[in-house]
């Protein structure tokens, strides 16, 4: 009976909590409190841990109660429980999208949408840069430093190497650069 409480409660979980993580909660504790698994104290504490290690709440939250309550078959059912709605909503997007995309329309739509998407992403850095300069601050060289170096070593990637680096190498490259720079 366990496991078909846990099974139902975080499937209730899955599918109806929406606006992230913290809209969750609400819609968990309702659950979590009205079967009994956890008290309240209990439950604000697992919140805060679950909120501390990797993962979404929910997940988390759902692996730490099925244990709880009935080992380590609790925990992987209502870990399932709780992302089955939104795996099987991602499935049937994909499936939707590989259709979709080979619209001509949508294409034309795709093929629009992307230097808008530069100009925003453009855009919100220069807003940033404007903001920190009119506030009196000066710029930080440092970190125009290495925008820069990232930008220049990005061209000449692309322009000479033909290669796109990773965006985890860029990472690492200017987490690099910060230690060489900030930590001298």
């Amino acid at each position: 009976m366990i496991y078909l409480e846990l099974f139902l409660g975080f499937l209730k979980v899955g599918c109806f909590a929406f606006g992230g993580a913290y809209g969750a909660i609400p819609l968990i504790q309702e659950v979590v409190l009205g079967y009994g698994w956890l008290s309240q104290e209990e439950l604000a504490y697992m919140i805060a841990v679950s909120e501390s290690t990797p993962g979404p709440i929910m997940v988390n939250l759902a692996t730490y109660v099925g244990s709880a309550q009935a080992g380590l078959p609790g925990s992987i059912l209502a870990t399932l429980a709780v992302i089955l709605p939104s795996f099987s909503i991602i499935l049937l997007i994909t499936a939707l999208l590989k259709t979709v995309l080979k619209n001509v329309f949508v294409q034309a739509a795709l093929s629009g949408l992307k230097p808008c998407m530069i100009g925003i992403i453009l855009a919100t850095g220069a807003s940033m840069l404007l903001t920190r300069c009119a506030k009196g601050r000066t710029l930080d060289k440092k970190a125009a430093l290495i925008a820069f170096l990232l930008a220049g070593g990005l061209f000449v990637c692309r322009r000479f190497l033909k290669k796109n680096p990773s965006p985890i190498q860029l990472i690492l490259i200017s987490a690099a650069l910060g230690v060489a720079l900030y930590g001298f």
